[in-house]
């Protein structure tokens, strides 16, 4: 399991599970199968189908804004965790997690959500393959997320950075103010002009 969008001013945080063959070795991996941070937008849309046809199941599941600006980053990543593993057909037993914190345990586990033990992997993103496969579709799925919602909202260039704070999305901010997609509770939003005012929407592009 890996997460995507974190540090994203826009758009959903979301978290990808991919459950691989057991006997899996490094001579049936993917080509180009590694941590998607370290491959290029158009290398991972080349290998995503290889990568999701070699899984036995995955699911990418999400986190709206509001969400994180309602419940915090820590909540809104365990709601796009569960998402994730109820769109599994058979969930597993146990779970490796990208980086030192466990992102799926709740603290009061409600009925449905994941009760397997959860092992968190600092590095596991570049370690494991299931984790680096977790990281590949997580990210193409937001990405095309976002570059569907850049028609919608062209100043702010989606499509490019993703809701990431590029110059672009920077600059786009300072002119038009948050639009419907921005997390509102961010830091960032301290210093706009347009905090306070009128939410850009889908509406105002059609």
């Amino acid at each position: 399991m890996d997460e995507v969008g974190r540090g994203a001013w826009a758009g959903p945080v979301s978290v990808g599970v991919a459950l691989v063959p057991a006997k899996a070795t490094k001579r049936t991996l993917p080509r180009w199968l590694r941590d998607s941070k370290q491959l290029s937008e158009g290398r991972r849309e080349s290998i995503f189908e290889s990568v999701s046809t070699w899984c036995l199941d995955w699911a990418v599941g999400h986190a709206s804004p509001e969400e994180c600006d309602r419940w915090g980053m820590r909540v809104a990543l365990r709601l796009a965790s569960q998402r994730a593993l109820a769109g599994l057909a058979h969930p597993p037993d146990a779970l490796l997690v990208d980086g030192p914190l466990d992102l799926v345990t709740a603290p009061e586990p409600a009925e449905g959500d994941f009760c397997g033990s959860v092992h968190p992997v600092v590095g596991g993103d570049a370690r494991c393959a299931s984790v680096a496969a977790a990281s590949v579709l997580a990210k193409v799925v937001r990405d095309r997320l976002m570059r569907a919602e850049s028609e919608h909202f062209p100043p702010y260039a989606f499509e490019q950075n993703k809701g990431y704070p590029s110059p672009t999305h920077q600059m786009a901010l300072r002119g038009y103010g948050l639009s419907s997609i921005h997390r509102r509770s961010w830091a960032y939003v301290d210093a706009l002009p347009w905090r306070d005012g009128w939410p850009v929407s889908r509406e105002n592009y059609l």
